[in-house]
């Protein structure tokens, strides 16, 4: 099967596609004909190592000093099950599913096996593969710091969503409403139309206007994009007010019920997938190369 490896950290380059085996499933897992997968903030830091301080040694020690130690990277999918092992009780050959996979990787490629309790769900019926697949990374983040910022816990919340064009931001700002929470959105200007598109009540041009310079104050200020510190915001913030970035050492949970509320939003209309570009799998690198210029909007999807 085909197959993107990565052999050492460094420049989208660095990433081969070449032929490797087929996985067989195991007795408790199922073997996933992958249709789609996505590249994302997270897959470029991996690949190019791209933190400093005490985060690259961290990095290494979990994925491996000189090199990735799993070498197929890539950790969202959509696809179909074309095989299943003998004690598999939840799915069957020919269901449409989607999964995280973490730090196991190996979603670059044209097969995986993953165990039927893990991080798998039946995808939104209403999707495509390759909506599926772009859901998953900023859905399951967003939901988890929004969750931990207690979201659901009243309606006609302010929330502030700093880097909202993103495709962690692009899911908060959906999920927020859904909670029917009064949403800001700061980006760009070229984000501006999409950020509204989206559901957001107010937007912020960071390059023209500074949210803390205004009298406005939020219940959540979400920053979606790791670029600012909560000691800036905190005149923002009303009194019981919360604070949450994807920039601290806080590793987002994945978990299958965040692939079921996906599921959920995306079947009842109340989340789009927002994608900025589609490439097939033999452009990875190009793909890459792409979502480190950091202009993408929403999600940057792999065709298998």
């Amino acid at each position: 099967m085909k197959a993107v490896v990565c052999s050492k950290y460094g420049p989208p380059d660095v990433l081969k596609l070449t032929e490797i085996k087929k996985p067989l499933p195991k007795d408790d897992e199922v073997l996933i004909r992958i249709k789609a997968t996505a590249v994302n903030s997270g897959d470029v830091r991996v690949r190019g190592l791209a933190v400093s301080g005490i985060m690259r040694f961290v990095m290494r020690l979990v994925l491996g000093f000189s090199k990735p130690r799993k070498p197929i990277l890539g950790t969202v999918l959509s696809g179909v099950v074309e095989e299943i092992g003998n004690k598999v009780k939840l799915y069957k050959p020919g269901d449409e599913v989607y999964a995280m996979t973490g730090f196991k990787f190996g979603t670059y490629s044209e097969y995986i096996s993953l165990t039927e309790n893990g991080t798998i769900a039946l995808k939104p019926v209403k999707a495509s593969f390759e909506e599926s697949a772009a859901i998953i990374f900023g859905g399951s983040t967003a939901i988890h710091f929004l969750n931990k910022a207690k979201i659901g816990s009243k309606p006609n919340k302010e929330v502030l969503i700093y880097g909202a064009t993103g495709s962690v931001g692009t899911s908060a700002i959906q999920i927020s409403k859904y909670y029917n929470a009064n949403v800001s959105a700061v980006c760009s200007e070229g984000g501006i139309q999409l950020a509204r598109s989206l559901g957001a009540d107010n937007v912020v041009d960071y390059t023209k206007d500074d949210f803390t310079k205004t009298e406005k104050k939020y219940d959540i200020i979400f920053d979606a994009v790791g670029k600012i510190k909560k000691k800036e915001c905190l005149k923002c913030l009303f009194k019981e007010g919360i604070f949450i970035t994807v920039g601290g050492l806080e590793v987002a949970s994945e978990t299958k019920d965040q692939l079921l509320f996906l599921k959920d939003l995306y079947d009842n209309n109340h989340l789009k997938a927002v994608i900025d570009k589609t490439y097939n799998i033999d452009d990875i690198v190009e793909a890459h190369r792409y979502v480190d210029t950091g202009r993408k909007k929403g999600n940057v999807v792999v065709k298998v």
